[in-house]
């Protein structure tokens, strides 16, 4: 319907080239649409009329006025304007085709149109009506109240434009509003178009990702007697957050009756009501509680534009319409209410969308700026274009102003700025608490100790959250609702990532119940650093260092008695095999490794054998001279003659070996570690337990066989009697490896370990101690009994004791 079609030409230069601009405004609204063909005059007594809408048409209005009386912009052109009123969707096809026609039909060629651009109209449920109409031909629309995300398809709307943001970004607004404070249990309010249903799609995209529950969703319509029953729900189900995204004429009424019924909650206000006086006036609202809202960031006033509003409603107050065919012509708006309204009440509106006229109308006028290819003092104004030139010059545009830059994206977008404002009831004005812009990077700021709570702070969640520690057992078919369930040792939780689920620690981690991180298990093995270590080590060393003092104190009194007795040769054998077996020990410190292992107890298995192989064969050696070498002179003499205390040596040994190298191939020790509580414990494994125990048996039949033939020794003369001295190093031996298998089934593989080096030096320094230091001590501190003299009336003793007997 058209209501005005204004072209403000009554001060034109003809000589200036003019080019008009559309607007679809939303003046007025009608509430009946069941009989279309009616009287005019039936039509128009159900139109009513939007005080809203007049402010935004003075604003357009303005901004035409400002861009003409400038010489800058556009010198030498004149912006001209029609507006139409859209009042219904189903009467607004007239408004369009009149804008796509050029002399009174729409062409299907590609010429120049009635007009060059089309601003309007207000709501994406309008625009998305009539948008592709002008499509179809790249008419460009720059759109200041459409904010439906559909609209920023380029494949569907490839000329539209708008100085608004799309609801994609107010929508990621709220939900950072509702992250913020921890709110997760939301209902969700909207009109049924695509303002509200285009948002709530966005909205529940959103929700997946930030772990917010949509408890309710309820649908604003003419029906109001089913709010009460929403409200009632909204209370049963404990919601105390409450998200409205609506256009205003279903805001209005559905607010007045939460009013009604004293609803406190938490609203969330969208950008179409977040900044409405007549509701901030309403009687009783403050009952409501809190009310968060956004609003789009703009410059609110507009320098000039109340005094333009004033004057130019008194002026047309003034204006008296000829009559006749003239009317038409120079007083064609029918529209009563507007002249009967008070200029108070328009300059008092909404201004959320009166940047975002007055910005739209200006880019139009910078992509014209570039199409005329326009300079300081005139424009190129000689030859009409085409809509899609317009359409391509407003992709590249980029102006300020009021300090606020303006340029759209690739989907015809602006750069988003929101401010969040919270409605102050004591002083009745809209407070800034925070800011959310995506230019340059999204950035989200919220002043708290603005918000007054009227009491404790709002709380609105299904499950309250769960303890550090505990995950979340889901109860219900919402993920915000759940039990606690803790955590046991061993596991954790990390509630950021994934609150469901405990997770279980490393091989090398501990966790206590609840816990919200796993510690690193202490690692018990022999550290080369503690005092148990150093103290092993300097021992193994000292059995090398005295094994090699000893070898040389037997070299150089090699010749003597002692030596002689002791084993000559066989000495150096024996010493060299005790070195060997203490250098296991080291073996014994540090991390194990598999050469670790096997160089622990099979080497000094072998080494070990040897040195009981010295000391049997040894005693057995001194028994034949003394008892047997007379009875079986011919055993004797194939012994000494074939050298057989060194075959049997080597026998030992290499069965010794043989069970070793059998250990090591089926099952040999291997590195092992065990995990206790807060530690784990490096250690060998025994490998093949039988073979381990066999060649245990082994050495205890040798050291069973040392002391045999020490025994049979006992009465020989005091300087060949090895009784006392193997008597006590197989002693040594026999207690130290009985604590040692005692301990491996009882104690701690570190502990293992360590009893199982003690018991390698224990057995080591039996032999050092109870064979060679004697024979050392007499050969440093009593030489004169190393003597042959001495031995040889030693021997003369026996011999007289023995044959008087």
């Amino acid at each position: 319907m058209n209501h005005t079609g204004w072209t403000n030409s009554e001060h034109i230069n003809y000589c200036m080239k003019m080019y008009t601009c559309a607007w679809l405004i939303h003046l007025h609204t009608i509430k009946t649409f069941s009989s279309i063909l009616t009287s005019l005059l039936s039509f128009y007594s159900r139109l009513t009329f939007l005080p809203a809408g007049y402010q935004q048409l003075q604003v357009f209005r303005f901004t035409i006025e400002e861009i003409n009386n400038s010489t800058d912009l556009l010198p030498g052109v004149i912006l001209g304007y029609e507006i139409f009123d859209y009042c219904t969707d189903s009467l607004n096809f007239r408004a369009a085709l009149d804008f796509l026609s050029s002399k009174g039909v729409v062409p299907f060629i590609n010429i120049p149109r009635k007009v060059i651009s089309v601003t309007g109209p207000f709501g994406s449920q309008k625009t998305l009506t009539v948008a592709p109409l002008f499509m179809a031909n790249l008419m460009p629309m720059v759109n200041h109240g459409a904010s439906s995300v559909e609209l920023s398809n380029k494949y569907l709307y490839p000329s539209f434009f708008r100085t608004i943001p799309s609801d994609y970004y107010q929508v990621r607004a709220i939900v950072r509003i509702l992250q913020y404070f921890n709110w997760n249990w939301i209902a969700f309010f909207g009109s049924d178009n695509a303002y509200s249903q285009d948002a709530l799609t966005v909205f529940m995209d959103e929700l997946k990702t930030a772990n917010i529950c949509l408890a309710f969703n309820g649908i604003l319509s003419g029906d109001t007697s089913k709010y009460f029953d929403m409200f009632d729900k909204l209370n049963i189900l404990n919601i105390n957050v409450v998200v409205v995204f609506a256009n205003i004429e279903f805001v209005i009424p559905f607010i007045e009756k939460a009013i009604e019924k004293r609803v406190r909650k938490v609203w969330i206000a969208s950008e179409t009501w977040s900044l409405n006086q007549d509701l901030m006036n309403a009687d009783g609202i403050e009952a409501l509680g809190v009310i968060i809202g956004m609003s789009i960031q703009g410059q609110g006033t507009l320098l000039g534009l109340d005094n333009f509003i004033i004057n130019t409603m008194h002026q047309q107050n003034d204006t008296k319409c000829p009559s006749g065919s003239q009317v038409k012509k120079t007083c064609n708006q029918v529209c009563f209410e507007c002249l009967k309204t008070n200029p108070e009440i328009i300059t008092h509106q909404d201004p959320t969308f009166n940047f975002a006229i007055y910005s739209a109308v200006y880019a139009v006028a910078h992509a014209l700026h570039k199409v005329l290819e326009c300079g300081s003092s005139s424009c190129n104004n000689s030859r009409p274009f085409l809509p899609y030139v317009l359409t391509n010059a407003l992709k590249g545009i980029s102006f300020t102003l009021y300090n606020e830059t303006m340029v759209f994206d690739e989907s015809g977008n602006p750069p988003a700025r929101y401010t969040i404002v919270y409605w102050d009831w004591n002083s009745r004005n809209f407070v800034k608490i925070g800011s959310y812009y995506t230019d340059p990077e999204v950035h989200f700021i919220l002043n708290e100790e603005l918000i007054n709570w009227q009491g404790n702070k709002s709380v609105s969640m299904c499950s309250k959250d769960c303890d550090a520690g505990y995950r979340r057992v889901q109860t219900a078919f919402h993920s915000c609702c759940f039990d606690c369930e803790i955590c046991i040792a061993g596991t954790y939780i990390n509630s950021s990532a994934d609150p469901y689920t405990c997770l279980p620690c490393k091989e090398d981690e501990w966790s206590q119940n609840a816990s919200t991180s796993c510690n690193k298990c202490f690692l018990q093995y022999l550290y080369e650093t503690e005092l148990l270590s150093v103290g092993l080590m300097f021992s193994a060393s000292f059995i090398i260092g005295t094994s090699v003092a000893i070898a040389v104190l037997f070299a150089y009194n090699y010749n003597t008695p002692v030596v002689r007795s002791a084993g000559g040769k066989m000495c150096f054998f024996l010493l060299s095999c005790l070195a060997l077996s203490s250098t296991c020990v080291f073996f014994f410190i540090g991390r194990p490794e598999h050469i670790d292992c096997i160089m622990r107890n099979p080497a000094f298995a072998v080494f070990y054998s040897a040195c009981l192989s010295c000391l049997a064969v040894r005693s057995f050696q001194i028994v034949c001279v003394f008892k047997m070498a007379t009875n079986l002179p011919k055993a004797y003499e194939f012994w000494v003659k074939h050298n057989g205390q060194w075959l049997i040596i080597v026998l030992f040994v290499v069965v010794q070996l043989f069970l070793c190298t059998l250990w090591i191939a089926v099952d040999g020790p291997k590195p092992v570690q065990t995990k206790v509580q807060t530690q784990i414990m490096f250690d060998c494994t025994l490998g093949n337990s039988a073979i381990f125990y066999l060649i245990i048996i082994f050495l205890g039949l040798l050291s069973v066989a040392c002391f045999s033939f020490a025994y049979m020794g006992t009465d020989l003369p005091e300087n060949y009697n090895e009784g006392k001295s193997i008597t006590f190093s197989l002693l040594i031996f026999y207690i130290s490896w009985a604590v040692f298998l005692t301990v491996r089934l009882s104690s701690s593989e570190k502990t293992t370990a360590a009893v199982n080096a003690i018991s390698i030096l224990c057995s080591l320094y039996g032999i050092l101690y109870g064979y060679f230091f004697p024979k050392s001590y007499i050969i440093i501190f009593k030489p004169e009994n190393n003597t042959t003299a001495y031995f040889q009336t030693s021997i003369q003793s026996y011999t007289l004791h023995t044959s008087s007997m």
